[in-house]
């Protein structure tokens, strides 16, 4: 636009030249005189004008020939220059085309970024713009810190720099930052093989040198000595730990001198494996001023050298010398409970388990201390039975042995075929492991199962009583009640439901004056906040007529029971039997009154006449005939028979009064055995019986009353004599039971049927049995009183046709076992 225009106006100043020269020359030709007679204005107007068209095509052919060559040198200019930046696309082609390099323009500070070029792919670098900005994605962290500070400082200050760049795989990049005409460039590229070698290797060794520096400061803070050693045992470099624990000056004067820190002998080992090329890994003490430490070491072989590390484990080896010691505290603990518990470690093996665990599966000392695996364990014990028998064996014992791997410990009850049932209980460790308790649980299964069975019993016993119960909680509230109180208060059901409170069933009672006081005092007593919760008893007469005895019984945790029976037939039946009841007393005591008469008036006669008829059979006194004799023999045994009668009596009467007291003093069965036969033995004669006695050499001694038991066993014999049919045998056997005397009498009698049996005690009852001599009945009621003083027991067994056995069981009084003996029979 500008050379054209240029053009433009030099030839309009070439058209105003051409016509200036022609105007020029007419007014020449006009003013000539010499010419004026030739050429007229008209032809010299025409012919200026000629003259100024040629000029003007003369001039304009002229410029038109110099503007050409004006135009073709700059066509020439122009192809030289496009030639040029045809050949820098190109050139900018083919750098785009490489592979090893990139680099980003910026043509102002706020101006985006250019790129050209690519980095070869082993480099990392993301072929996006944006991703490749994003230093910190691809290259290493040192290295991308590094080349945003230096691309903020050229961008800012045209700060130019130059820098290896790490990426993150490790391949190494040249970074170099200029400025050109203004604008920032950053060319990142890849280096040639030896100097990306040794650019590798610069960055290795400043990398090495940065971890050196760092694990060398590491070690200089902690507080374990650590240590480098060369081929020949000699120190390199130690840390302050070391120079402090080997009580040296300072580190160079530690190497220098070469002062070791363990002792020769331990240090011998040391050399020893690392000469072998091997780890030494050991606790040792070591004595450090003058103070005994326990180090762990660890030594290992590199190269021509070692290092090697020591670790204060004092208070570990303390702790695990506590630990060791309240292991076994634990252990001796586990040992004495009554809990069998196992213990196995991280491999699944038995470590440890109590005595309670071997009592329980009693498997053999071998097999424990084999340390079995826990799997194992499982398997033995359902090989031999102890186990329960599941449907699928195998996703039990899984199941069991997940407690390994899960979060939650297993718990489980196991029915074992022996009919325990465990309670099972596994823990994980939390550093591997298991820990297993074994709970036997039979007790408390049983117990739990009687006590729901005793529950519901219970329930079933409450609600089918005749009396009527109630149980109140401490805020008054109803808790259970049964169908007999309902009947006899003549309350729904509903108005009687669980959570009912007291006062809702006094106004449900409320028009019965007894039953309303009643209920009032008895939420007095519920509701009560005394410290002393007392039980009361009373009688209640309702308006209705019935009349109700109550108990109000204090319960655990503040509970109260109600009870009530229905006394209203009871107490009917009650006022008469109060009034037969005092008849009867009143005849009691008329019969005793005559008994007492009876036997005072009855012993003064029979008396005298024993003693008379001694007195007529003296020989002092006459002869007497023989039916005389007779006659007095007579009076004499049937006299005899009298005051037995009324001597027993007496007894009996004493007995029931709790006047009668025993004698009681050492004394010889054997003695009284002798004593009793001879006493027997007329009776025995006149009867046609005879008498068997079965007894040990010697039964001892024991404590009783001699006469009474004497008197037990008379009337035994007697009573079996009475009834003996002539040329039977009675039997009499005797022996010892611990401390006790027992003894039987055995007749071959008609004996009892099974409906007498229960009267043979009876005063004034014979059994119904036909004897050869009358009784008044009174002899086994003798019996029965005397052998209950001694706190014995008295026994018949009999069977119609078949005679009759007596049993005596007397215990010695000096044991004090007579209340027991009663107690288990």
């Amino acid at each position: 636009m500008y050379r054209a225009g240029r053009g433009k106006r030099a030839i309009a100043r070439w058209l105003a030249a051409g016509t200036a020269l022609s105007l020029t020359a007419a007014h020449a030709f006009a003013q000539s005189p010499e010419a004026a007679p030739v050429l007229s204005s008209r032809e010299v107007m025409a012919l200026s004008a000629f003259c100024g068209i040629l000029a003007a095509t003369v001039l304009s052919t002229l410029w038109f020939m110099r503007l050409r060559g004006r135009t073709e040198a700059e066509n020439q200019r122009l192809a030289l220059e496009l030639e040029n930046h045809r050949e820098r696309i190109a050139n900018l082609k083919a750098l785009n085309a490489e592979r090893n390099r990139r680099i980003v323009f910026w043509e102002g500070p706020e101006a985006a970024p250019e790129f050209l070029g690519a980095l070869p792919e082993e480099a990392g670098a993301p072929e996006d713009e944006h991703a490749f900005l994003a230093f910190a994605d691809w290259l290493s962290p040192g290295s991308s810190k590094q080349i945003e500070t230096a691309i903020a400082a050229l961008r800012r200050k045209a700060k130019a720099f130059e820098m290896l760049a790490e990426a993150r795989n490790g391949y190494v990049l040249e970074v170099v930052g200029g400025t050109t005409g203004g604008r920032a460039h950053v060319r990142f590229g890849a280096l040639e093989s030896i100097r990306a070698e040794l650019a590798e290797l610069r960055v290795e060794h400043k990398h090495t040198k940065a971890v050196l520096a760092r694990f060398e400061t590491l070690f200089d803070a902690i507080d374990m000595p650590c240590w480098q050693r060369d081929g020949d045992g000699a120190l390199t470099w130690v840390n302050r730990a070391y120079v402090e624990a080997a009580e040296g000056e300072t580190r160079e004067r530690t190497l220098h001198e070469n002062r070791m820190l363990l002792g020769a002998a331990v240090q011998e080992k040391l050399d020893e494996a690392v000469r072998a090329g091997a780890r030494f890994d050991g606790r040792q003490p070591v004595v450090t001023g003058g103070n005994r430490t326990f180090y762990e070491l660890s030594e290992v072989a590199s190269g021509d050298g070692s290092a090697g590390i020591a670790r204060d484990v004092s208070a570990l080896q303390s702790v695990e010398n506590a630990l060791e010691q309240t292991l076994e505290s634990h252990a001796d603990t586990l040992n004495h409970l009554n809990t069998a518990v196992a213990i196995f470690d991280a491999s699944r093996r038995l470590t440890f388990y109590n005595q309670a665990f071997e009592k329980l599966w009693k498997l053999d000392m071998g097999f424990l201390e084999s340390h079995p695996d826990n799997g194992e364990l499982f398997e033995r014990l359902r090989a031999d039975g102890k186990l329960p028998e599941p449907h699928q064996w195998r996703e039990w014992k899984d199941k069991a042995l997940s407690v390994y791997r899960a979060v939650e410990p297993y718990s489980d009850l196991w029915y074992l075929p022996s009919g325990e049932t465990l309670s099972v209980f596994a823990s994980a460790h939390p550093r591997g492991g298991t820990t297993w308790v074994f709970e036997n649980h039979t007790e408390q299964v049983a117990l739990k199962t009687r006590y729901n069975t005793l529950v519901k019993v219970q329930g079933e016993t409450i609600d089918h009583l005749s009396e009527g119960v109630a149980v109140f909680g401490p805020d008054g509230r109803l808790k259970l009640s049964n169908p007999a109180f309902l009947a006899l208060w003549r309350i729904a059901d509903r108005d009687a439901a669980p959570g009912t409170h007291i006062r809702a069933l006094i106004e449900t009672c409320a028009d019965d004056p007894g039953a309303s006081d009643g209920w009032k005092l008895f939420a007095r007593m519920i509701t009560s906040f005394d410290d002393e919760r007392v039980s009361r008893q009373g009688r209640l007469d309702l308006a209705s007529g019935l009349v109700l005895d109550y108990a109000v019984t204090p319960l655990p945790n503040a509970q109260t029971m109600l009870t009530f029976v229905n006394k209203t037939d009871s107490v009917k039946v009650e006022r008469a039997l109060t009034e037969k009841n005092d008849a009867l007393r009143k005849a009691e005591e008329l019969k005793n009154a005559f008994l007492e008469h009876v036997s005072h008036e009855l012993r003064t006669p029979l008396t005298s006449i024993m003693g008379f008829a001694e007195l007529l059979k003296a020989p002092e006194t006459g002869a007497l005939t023989s039916r005389q004799s007779n006659y007095v023999d007579h009076i004499a045994n049937s006299s005899s028979v009298l005051m037995t009668i009324v001597n027993d009596m007496i007894d009996l009467k004493s007995a029931d009064a709790g006047i009668l007291q025993l004698e009681l003093d050492r004394m010889s069965i054997d003695d009284l055995i002798d004593s009793v036969a001879d006493d027997i033995s007329s009776r025995l004669q006149e009867s046609g019986v005879t008498l068997e006695i079965t007894a040990p050499p010697k039964l001892g001694d024991i404590t009783a009353d001699f006469q009474r038991l004497k008197q037990v066993l008379l009337k035994i014999l007697g009573n079996a004599v009475k009834y003996a049919p002539r040329g039977s045998i009675i039997a009499l056997s005797c022996w010892r039971e611990k401390d006790d005397f027992v003894f039987t009498v055995t007749d071959n009698g008609p004996g009892i049927a099974d409906d007498a049996l229960e009267s043979v005690f009876t005063r004034f009852e014979s059994g119904g049995r036909q004897a050869q001599y009358a009784g008044a009945g009174l002899g086994l009621a003798i019996v029965e009183s005397f052998v209950a003083l001694h706190n014995g027991r008295v026994f018949i067994d009999s069977e119609p046709g078949a005679g009759t056995t007596v049993s005596c069981r007397i215990p010695d009084a000096a044991a004090g076992r007579g209340a027991e003996i009663i107690a288990a029979e």
